[in-house]
């Protein structure tokens, strides 16, 4: 695809602008050149980026979710402190974390997270509903190759999906009317903390941004929706 060579550079331009600025003495680190990247298309390439900043994203949202709720680390059975938790989480989630999951993945697990019912770790059906959702739209986590199709329609609702999921986060409460979990809010110095709409917001833009480059790349058009999002539903990936 040469006549998108353009598009990784941008891309990483693009990601770059999202992420915290490093140390002024901290070297940059160059993505290592392995022979497999042969095999890889740009638009290939902008996906991995994609879907690993994605990742590093959701990774955050779950850290400062526990921070914020660290009730629902003794709700799921846990001695270990946050990150390790985070760090299962992100990897391959035992058997434990399954169990509690029943089976469920993408928007059905976020529903049970948000079901004021469900007695489990809320953090992390959340986010693993999220991270699943995310896979399903992509076609895996990578590594991806020439052979990979992008579905930009797929990655377009992914987007609408975490603004649905960003929204009940926001609003989901119990039969008292508390909220299920806290996140954006006050905090102890009467300041908005309004962090965790950022970090979604990065995660919404990522999908749309991509999904617009699979779109003008391969020529498909994306069939844009409108809903409003106390009554929206999850698009089916």
């Amino acid at each position: 695809m040469a006549c998108c060579r353009w598009l990784l550079p941008l891309w990483l331009m693009l990601v770059a602008g999202c992420q915290v600025r490093p140390a002024p003495d901290a070297p940059l680190q160059p993505g290592r050149f392995q022979i497999n990247d042969v095999a890889k298309s740009d638009i290939d390439l902008v996906a991995e980026v994609t879907v690993r900043q994605s990742l590093g994203y959701l990774r955050e949202l779950a850290l400062k979710l526990y921070q914020r709720n660290p009730s629902q680390l003794r709700r799921g059975g846990y001695a270990a402190d946050r990150k390790a938790v985070v760090a299962r989480l992100m990897g391959v989630p035992d058997r434990h974390m399954r169990a509690q999951w029943r089976g469920r993945t993408g928007g059905r697990l976020i529903g049970l997270a948000l079901a004021p019912e469900f007695t489990g770790d809320r953090v992390a059906a959340l986010v693993y509903g999220l991270r699943s959702m995310l896979a399903a739209a992509y076609g895996g986590e990578g590594p991806f190759y020439l052979a990979h199709e992008y579905d930009p329609q797929k990655i377009y609702y992914l987007a609408r999906n975490f603004e649905i999921a960003a929204w009940r986060l926001r609003h989901a409460r119990d039969a008292q009317g508390r909220l299920l979990l806290l996140s954006t809010g006050m905090d102890a110095g009467g300041a908005i903390n309004a962090s965790y709409e950022r970090l979604e917001g990065k995660l919404i833009a990522l999908q749309d941004h991509f999904a617009r480059v699979v779109a003008d790349s391969s020529n498909r058009r994306i069939k844009n929706v409108i809903q409003g999002l106390a009554s929206a539903v999850f698009f089916p990936i």
